[in-house]
């Protein structure tokens, strides 16, 4: 994409390479081009390949990168939506030193036609950090791909023989004492908590294929507690669920790690369900293992919610609500602490 007519601070005018559809560009009805415009208060006018842009000198200068974002993507031959345009903007406008298009094309695990790959910056900071690292804490909401991600990164090591079996485990507490009045043997009665992490198998491998495996024992689905014990040497390790483990289950957890292991830890700290008065390992864990090497801590949000949009507006929603109510409780107990000093001194002699 190159410049061809520069008028300083007020207009610029692009011309798209020639190879690149324009309708893939600006969208059906143009509706990428009416997302760019209200985006950045911009005047935006197609000619053919050619793009006028006219407005303040910063906002044209990130459209013109956001056009050239949008170009390298559709080379790489993925399509373009409107979440797509909107996720680029999001990342121009928090000024990152990564380009949006590498973040957007870089592809984990393909089947059947269809790539899983990161879609949020801090998705693709997240896989970039299994990578790296022997143990990866993935903590943040529903929907922000943090188990879907490290499953896709596991079945990925088990291709490329990184690792000669995946587990994967989450603690069975919701099911609890209501375990004995479930139908069927143990296995049986919690495989409905297993459920999630089958469902995201069979994304990702051939129907037939997962049985074989799950046969085989190359890759496993378990209750935590079955983990007690054990040395897991080989493997890519995923605790999913992790806010509902006790800080004992936690370390019994991490000291499983084998040579040649790798291991993923996610949860949401705002959706435990551990009996009261019981403590979340995963709240704990952070502050026992900051600092220790090869172990990383990746915080994902709202921003990195991937399902339906109206998803992330709930979950910002319920951070903003817990955040007054944390603070309405703090000033009350504020006032407390000072009417039983107020108390204290009036009884002094």
């Amino acid at each position: 994409m190159t410049d061809t007519q520069s008028t300083p601070g007020t207009r610029h005018t692009v011309v798209v390479p020639a190879s690149i559809n324009m309708v893939a560009l600006l969208g059906p009805g143009d509706e990428h081009l009416s997302l760019i415009e209200n985006a950045f208060g911009a005047d935006v006018h197609v000619r053919g390949n050619q793009i006028t842009l006219q407005g303040e000198p910063g906002e044209i200068a990130l459209v013109e990168r956001l056009l050239e974002e949008l170009v390298t993507l559709i080379r790489t031959g993925q399509g373009i939506s409107t979440e797509t345009v909107e996720r680029v903007i999001g990342m121009l406008r928090a000024e990152t030193t990564e380009r949006p298009a590498d973040v957007l094309s870089l592809n984990i695990l393909s089947n059947r036609g269809r790539t899983i790959r990161p879609k949020t910056l801090n998705q693709k900071r997240y896989v970039d950090s299994i990578d790296k690292h022997t143990i990866t804490f993935g903590i943040g909401p529903a929907g922000t791909g943090k188990t879907y991600l490290a499953m896709a990164k596991a079945v990925q090591a088990l291709q490329t023989k990184q690792v000669t079996r995946i587990i994967l485990t989450r603690p069975a507490v919701e099911s609890g004492e209501r375990l004995g009045y479930l139908p069927g043997t143990l296995g049986e009665k919690i495989d409905p908590y297993m459920r999630p992490l089958y469902d995201a198998l069979h994304d990702m491998l051939d129907p037939e294929t997962v049985p074989k495996l799950l046969a085989a024992g190359t890759i496993e689905v378990a209750p935590l507690a079955y983990m007690r014990g054990r040395t897991l040497n080989d493997a890519f390790i995923i605790l999913d669920e992790a806010q509902n483990t006790s800080p004992e289950q936690m370390k019994m957890f991490l000291t499983r790690l084998g040579f040649g292991s790798k291991i993923v830890v996610t949860g949401d700290v705002t959706q435990i369900d551990l009996p009261g008065g019981v403590r979340s390992g995963l709240k704990i864990v952070e502050g026992i293992l900051d600092g220790v090497e090869d172990v990383v801590f990746n915080r994902l949000t709202s921003h990195d919610v991937v399902r339906h949009r109206l998803v992330g507006r709930i979950v910002a929603a319920y951070d903003e609500f817990d955040a007054q109510r944390e603070g309405a409780e703090a000033q009350r107990d504020s006032r407390l602490d000072e009417r039983r000093d107020r108390g204290r001194e009036g009884r002094r002699p």
